[in-house]
């Protein structure tokens, strides 16, 4: 089996080499980058290009590591019991199996998605440490272990919100999403748009990455971003010149709304606007 992107995702070299050295240790792929970079669609594409099953588990910061093995719901039994409920006798009723679980039963390999794993309590990781190093766990209700039947694929975003700890990192293979250059912005953007117009995409991208270079940025946009402006100036069918010789530090980019995310950056842009047209003007 060989990652090398799909016909709805570009992979780099360095991306797809990373992809099947995972496959081929057996090891978990840590994934991190600039939100907007692509990490969670990675696993889905992966998936859909190997022919697998996805599995998603998707971290909050109240999720504990316990419930992607399963939870037990002793609440619910000591209400069946009460009333006298047949299935209280069965414990395994109570049992609702996690994402963990699902991926070790399996009886194909499929891949795991855990997205974001930052957002969660900083033991988190530590806490799945065994499972994902033997692949199986107990289950302390029912007496029984569970085994992967099939080694899952394993792909673990994070956005770099907090520091992974070390054990955890050692049974994996890492690697940093870099933000795409030049030419493979324009790869993305055939992708997802094949007949957009080749001049509104160099005078877009020309702005994109005019913006992501002013200093001081506090969110510099991404390629979600930049594809979802994309899509608002060709359904808004602005003038073609409206780009054309576009200066950031002259005027707010149009439909900034796409692209820039909080006010700092839009009263960044403004402040440099107005200077410019100040120094202009003397």
């Amino acid at each position: 089996m060989k990652f090398t992107g799909t016909k709805n995702y570009v992979s780099t070299e360095d991306l797809s080499m990373a992809v099947n050295a995972t496959i081929a240790l057996e090891r978990p792929l840590i994934i991190k980058g600039e939100p907007g970079t692509g990490k969670t669609l990675l696993a889905i594409e992966v998936a859909e290009s190997l022919g697998m099953e996805l599995i998603e588990w998707h971290v909050k910061s109240t999720t504990k590591a316990s419930q992607g093995l399963y939870e037990y719901d002793a609440v619910t039994r000591l209400r069946d019991s009460q009333l006298g409920d047949e299935r209280v006798k069965d414990i395994k009723n109570y049992i609702k199996k996690g994402k963990l679980w699902e991926a070790f039963e399996s009886d194909k390999q499929v891949v795991l998605l855990i997205d974001e794993i930052d957002k969660a309590d900083i033991e988190f990781p530590n806490d799945l440490l065994q499972e994902l190093d033997r692949m199986e766990f107990y289950c302390y209700e029912t007496g029984e272990t569970i085994k992967a039947k099939k080694r899952p694929l394993i792909i673990i975003t994070s956005n770099n919100e907090k520091e992974l700890p070390d054990a955890f990192l050692r049974r994996c293979f890492f690697h940093y999403i870099q933000f795409p250059d030049r030419p493979t912005m324009e790869g993305i953007v055939k992708v997802h748009y094949p007949k957009i117009k080749k001049a509104l995409v160099k005078d877009a991208l020309d702005l994109f990455f005019d913006v992501r270079k002013i200093p001081g940025m506090k969110k510099k946009p991404s390629t979600s971003e930049l594809i979802d402006w994309l899509k608002l100036l060709m359904s808004d069918e602005l003038p073609d010149e409206i780009l054309k010789n576009a200066d950031t530090s002259k005027a707010i980019p149009p439909l900034y709304g796409a692209l820039l995310k909080n006010e700092q950056d839009v009263q960044l842009l403004e402040r440099l606007a107005f200077m410019s047209r100040r120094e202009q003007a003397k």
